[in-house]
């Protein structure tokens, strides 16, 4: 049994990283879905019964403000009906709200990029380079997940306005899909690419 554990470690070791992140993704996606709650219009957001709304309801504002804006530079029949919903002359739209607002793939890139580790027993100022290299990192990780969310706000809105029946697959499949991915790709870059430099002499 001693054996065959050893083996078994041996066995995935290159695999560890991707063991790391698979883990940590679902464990973050998980304890999100637990602990954070709020009804359909994100009116009161509580994580752990705590009313966390704030932080939401500015942020489904303020992209539903940007995205109103991205969308009047290539249509003139685009309209707020409220602060957190966009319609079109046609009477399609899309509503903004607290799980569009992106924080939740911003608290999961953090999650991945904390748990990763250094490759090799490393000395105090190759730590200390590597901590600051993962801060800088999840800064540009959260400038990417806001940019993205924009972008993929964007061209949902702007596709339903003449396929509205295209809004489940493009919402619930395609781009959230491809959310993940971008993350996985940043991912990969910091692993592949960051970390041994930030660890080298």
């Amino acid at each position: 049994m001693k054996y065959s554990f050893a083996h078994l470690k041996s066995q995935l070791r290159p695999y560890r990283d991707v063991i790391v992140f698979v883990v940590t993704l679902l464990v973050a996606n998980y304890f999100w879905k637990w602990t954070m709650n709020g009804d359909e219009h994100g009116e009161q957001v509580t994580w752990f019964g705590l009313d966390v709304t704030a932080p939401f309801e500015f942020m489904a504002c303020h992209i539903a403000s940007v995205v109103y804006g991205l969308l009047s530079l290539f249509r003139d029949t685009v309209y707020m009906a409220d602060e957190h919903t966009i319609r079109f002359a046609s009477g399609v739209g899309t509503t903004i709200i607290w799980g569009c607002s992106g924080l939740k793939q911003s608290f999961i890139w953090l999650c991945l990029i904390l748990t990763v580790r250094p490759i090799f027993k490393s000395s105090n100022s190759q730590i200390l380079k590597f901590s600051i290299a993962k801060l800088l990192y999840i800064l540009l990780g959260w400038l990417c997940c806001y940019v993205f969310n924009i972008l993929r706000i964007f061209l949902i809105a702007l596709l339903i306005e003449h396929h509205p029946d295209w809004f489940e697959v493009l919402h619930n499949y395609i781009f959230k899909y491809l959310f993940y991915a971008m993350l996985f790709g940043l991912w990969v870059i910091f692993v592949e690419k960051i970390r041994p430099h930030a660890l080298s002499h």
